[in-house]
């Protein structure tokens, strides 16, 4: 009768009541094929940001280590160089606001004009405005800048043919920056279109129905019925694109490499240059913690002005 007992304890059945047991066969398949991914992430992006921001408060050499200097590498960021990281802040900012800005508005326009097309349409136009982004960003910095080109460049080339004279787009320091940030403009938005006007399809249509009886008119129903209703995809191409224009680099590496003075750095060229160039580890992380720390804040304040509670 002992022994019957035991066994009865000893039992797979009564062993998976343990509720780590039912845990892992239940989602451990689930779990395995995470677990990859996970570990990249772990590996290249969380661990190297908690690295970055311990280097941030010492003065390291990759090969004696690093002692501890505190917030020295947060005010070396900003008060040595002749103020050349506050400008590279400035810079982004501005860089960052007129392009998010225009992308959103260019984005917002065109999947507009192309919802009220056929499926066949859509599709098409979708695929040829989508084609750019499948493009290298250096090619397309490279195309750019032949473009710009002070002696035989397109755009000089197109004012020569009206007697005008040629511009410095690249080389003079009062315009550079908005070139580059012209080619970015000029640059169709594709996630942004292709976003903007898959969240359009999905309005159900009977929204626009009962506005065509109330006698309203397209620029009615798009501002009171697909605006409000495509908010959540708004929030995330504008938190993708700030995202993205606060990171830009290789487009300003590409067609300024020598720079234009100051008027062409941006946050992340200065951490390149503090890096590569003057080996300071220490600040050049502490100026990535900065950059992250911004794209926080405006991204918190994002969210806040474009959540939305609206479900359809």
């Amino acid at each position: 009768m002992a022994d019957t007992n035991i066994t009865q304890v000893n039992s797979p059945a009564v062993q998976s009541t343990n509720p780590f047991v039912l845990f892992f066969r239940r989602y451990g398949w689930g779990y395995a094929f995470v677990f990859p991914s996970f570990l990249a992430f772990a590996v290249f992006t969380f661990f190297p940001v908690i690295w970055a921001f311990i280097i941030s408060f010492q003065d390291f050499r990759p090969r004696g280590g690093g002692s501890w200097v505190g917030l020295q590498n947060y005010i070396d960021a900003f008060t040595t160089q002749n103020g050349v990281f506050v400008e590279a802040l400035q810079n982004t900012v501005i860089y960052a606001v007129v392009t998010v800005t225009a992308n959103i508005f260019i984005g917002l326009f065109l999947a507009s004009l192309l919802q009220p097309l056929s499926n066949k349409f859509q599709t098409f136009f979708r695929a040829a405005y989508y084609l750019p982004a499948v493009t290298s960003a250096v090619i397309i910095a490279v195309t750019w800048r032949w473009l710009f080109n002070t002696q035989w460049g397109f755009l000089n080339f197109l004012l020569g043919l009206v007697g005008a004279e040629p511009v410095r787009w690249l080389s003079d320091p009062d315009i550079a920056l908005q070139s580059i940030i012209l080619s970015t403009v000029f640059t169709i938005p594709a996630a942004g279109v292709v976003l903007f006007n898959a969240a359009m399809n999905s309005i159900p249509k009977d929204f626009y129905e009962a506005a065509d009886l109330e006698g309203a008119g397209p620029l009615r129903k798009w501002w009171s019925i697909t605006l409000p209703l495509i908010k959540s995809t708004t929030l995330y191409v504008v938190v993708l694109y700030t995202i993205a224009s606060f990171e830009v680099f290789e487009k300003v590496y590409i067609m300024v490499p020598s720079g234009v003075g100051n008027s062409t750095q941006t946050i992340v060229t200065q951490i390149y240059q503090t890096v590569f160039s003057q080996f300071r580890y220490g600040v050049a992380s502490a100026q990535a913690m900065v950059l992250f720390v911004i794209v926080v804040t405006f991204a918190v304040i994002q969210f806040r002005f474009f959540r939305t509670d609206v479900e359809y």
